[in-house]
């Protein structure tokens, strides 16, 4: 060794301490507080985390790529002016999910206003997603066919599908989240599925 050389001798676990220190992610409850506070980043963290999901939710129950990604879209203004009201009661997934959900149905109340369309039973619509018990077990081709079947269903049943079957709420939630009994719930959820039987087998 020369005398202008130097040798660095590291205490015992020193290396490990330094690679501890790494700034670890911030959790979602960390960054909601933050975001509250106006920190941008962190809202923006919350945004690239959560977008991707929440766009595949508004697209389970519209069906329809344009309107889910305006709708994910205005989840994230909602997000934005609200999440100081995030209070870590629950998962911050939880809380996100059901704003989306609460979102995708005022969107429906509204067309459905406009609209003033009804189902072929003369029901009101109330949103409902039909179908397989357990969508995720289908083969490709059948879920193919099943997301057709599901774009031509009433959109009161489609809602009461995808919130029952795919989403996994019980009829008591549906009810509170659409405004109308667990019953109906039950009738519409009962219809949607046999209409979308009737449409499947068409094929």
């Amino acid at each position: 060794m020369t005398n202008t050389e130097t040798l660095t001798i590291w205490p015992l676990g020193a290396a490990d301490a330094g690679a501890a220190a790494e700034p670890r992610a911030s959790t979602d409850v960390e960054l909601a507080r933050m975001a509250a506070d106006g920190d941008a980043s962190a809202f923006e963290q919350l945004y690239v985390r959560h977008h991707r999901r929440v766009y595949s939710i508004c697209l389970r129950m519209t069906q329809n790529p344009a309107e889910a990604e305006d709708l994910a879209q205005e989840v994230f203004v909602q997000l934005f002016k609200k999440v100081g009201m995030f209070r870590g009661d629950s998962a911050f997934t939880t809380w996100l999910h059901r704003m989306a959900v609460n979102q995708v149905l005022m969107h429906f109340r509204k067309k459905s206003t406009r609209v003033e369309q009804t189902t072929e039973d003369g029901d009101v619509p109330v949103q409902v997603v039909a179908g397989s018990e357990d969508p995720g077990r289908m083969p490709v081709v059948d879920r193919v066919a099943l997301d057709r079947a599901l774009a031509k269903l009433p959109p009161g049943y489609r809602s009461v599908f995808v919130l029952h079957d795919v989403e996994g709420y019980e009829h008591e939630e549906i009810g509170r989240l659409l405004g109308i009994a667990a019953g109906t719930s039950k009738s519409q959820l009962h219809k949607a599925r046999m209409k979308l039987r009737s449409l499947l087998k068409r094929r």
